[in-house]
């Protein structure tokens, strides 16, 4: 750090969260590695799902309004469009008045400065307020890298390159995503993708949840078309192993009836912290996890099923029929701690980028049922790509997901399926050592934040 007068002068980061628990968790765990590195933190945030402060002591966090309540904007996971289009438009003058005061404070106390501003993909108003104020802005994507090829690549090219995509990419099917993104957008969606690529061109650097070996062709491909940086600092749990981000109660009981159970016996079954379910899934569910006679561990959180507490639609005779041994359910569990957890040896997943970054880095295969979003790209990847896991049919049936359930734990697929994944778990540790690419990717952004 520099010398102001012979003493020495700090860096403080400014990180801008978007409000919802995928989105927060990679960000605060972004901002405990950053801290690590000798950076000051101040967290900026909107009023809606606050994180704890306590939680992380050794952050600012400072709270600006988002109207996001009083819009009447929907929070179901469909309407996400309209969600980004208005927390950009309502949070961007209290952000920059907010910047701006610290800035002035930066002139009464020169010892810390404001080196950059880190935002959440979907804030990508950032950009321009930190553009304005001659600040650098760093783009982190809380995603698969690959999403990125959708707003790099120009519009006008992105159907010939994906229809010729590098054999590592097919899997993905790139050009039939394309396709339905191009479906009658929406000028919703036109708005937010303009400005997303526009954020994307003026910033200093992108910062990925992901790992060289993971996403290596994407990357690449990425990194023809970006005008920025782009620096692979994942999986972020991994380098902030003991950042607590969760918004919801954790209940860490599930961990002692982990403890009575054989090695890899357990299958998980969470589907996240935005996903929904119908009444008769949670039925289907149930059945299957009780029929398979594998141990379980299910993740059930109040409003999975819409208007529901969700444990009160599990049928009559389920409990009676499963017991205390064999299966255990919770609203939210701790779940790093579960999937690194010897007992488990499969996770049932909405395919999250996060929880499948989480299940990766233990080695842990999946059953995989995307519900929205970037999550079928995730699966693409997961089952035909990485080949670590199955795909559930998007119609829940309860003989089907017996069978799946015994083909991921019991069966010969399954352990070849479990093998490529220890593979997976072996490189990313790799990653994560001295000289492993993200490890060298941290001390890549950190010099070039030194020499801005």
């Amino acid at each position: 750090m520099e010398e102001v007068q012979g003493e020495k002068q700090s860096s403080r980061l400014v990180l801008v969260l978007y409000p919802f628990q995928g989105h927060i968790n990679p960000m605060l765990q972004l901002a405990t590695i950053l801290h690590a590195k000798g950076y000051s933190i101040t967290i900026i945030h909107p009023e809606f799902n606050s994180p704890n402060p306590s939680n992380h002591p050794h952050f600012t966090f400072i709270s600006i309004p988002d109207q996001l309540v009083e819009s009447g904007v929907s929070l179901a996971p469909g309407d996400f469009i309209d969600r980004v289009l208005a927390l950009n438009k309502n949070c961007t003058a209290p952000f920059q008045k907010c910047l701006e005061r610290m800035l002035d404070d930066d002139q009464k106390h020169p010892l810390e400065r404001i080196a950059g501003v880190v935002y959440d993909c979907f804030m990508y108003f950032v950009q321009a307020v930190a553009d304005d104020l001659g600040l650098p802005g760093f783009n982190m994507r809380p995603t698969a890298a690959a999403i990125l090829l959708f707003s790099v690549v120009p519009h006008t090219e992105q159907e010939s390159i994906f229809e010729s995509q590098i054999s590592e990419l097919q899997p993905l099917e790139l050009k039939q995503m394309l396709t339905s993104f191009s479906m009658n957008p929406s000028d919703n969606m036109k708005e937010m993708r303009a400005a997303s690529l526009n954020a994307i061109r003026s910033s200093s650097g992108i910062i990925a949840n992901t790992m060289e070996f993971l996403e290596h062709a994407a990357l690449s491909m990425i990194r023809q078309y970006s005008p920025a940086p782009v620096f692979t600092l994942g999986p972020f749990h991994k380098l902030a192993p003991s950042c607590s981000t969760s918004i919801l109660q954790e209940d860490a009981h599930c961990i002692s009836w982990l403890d009575k159970q054989a090695p890899k016996s357990v299958i998980y079954v969470s589907f996240g912290s935005m996903a929904s379910l119908s009444k008769q899934e949670i039925v289907e569910i149930a059945w299957g996890l009780a029929n398979s006679k594998q141990p379980f561990l299910w993740v059930i959180r109040p409003g999975l099923v819409h208007g529901s507490e969700g444990t009160e639609l599990i049928p009559d005779g389920f409990r009676q029929k499963v017991g205390d041994h064999r299966g255990f359910i919770v609203k939210w569990a701790p779940q790093r701690e579960v999937l690194a957890h010897d007992a488990v040896g499969g996770f049932w997943t909405h395919c999250g980028w996060n929880s499948t970054l989480e299940s990766l880095s233990e080695g842990v295969p999946m059953l995989c049922k995307p519900c929205f979003g970037d999550q079928f790209l995730n699966m693409k990847y997961i089952c035909y790509a990485w080949k670590i896991g199955i795909q559930v049919e998007s119609e829940l049936e309860r003989g089907k997901i017996q069978g799946a359930i015994k083909t991921l734990m019991a069966d010969i697929q399954g352990e070849e399926i479990r093998n490529k994944a220890m593979e997976l778990k072996r490189k990313t540790i790799l990653s994560l050592t001295e000289g492993g690419s993200s490890l060298s990717s941290l001390e890549e952004f950190t010099k070039q934040m030194l020499s801005i």
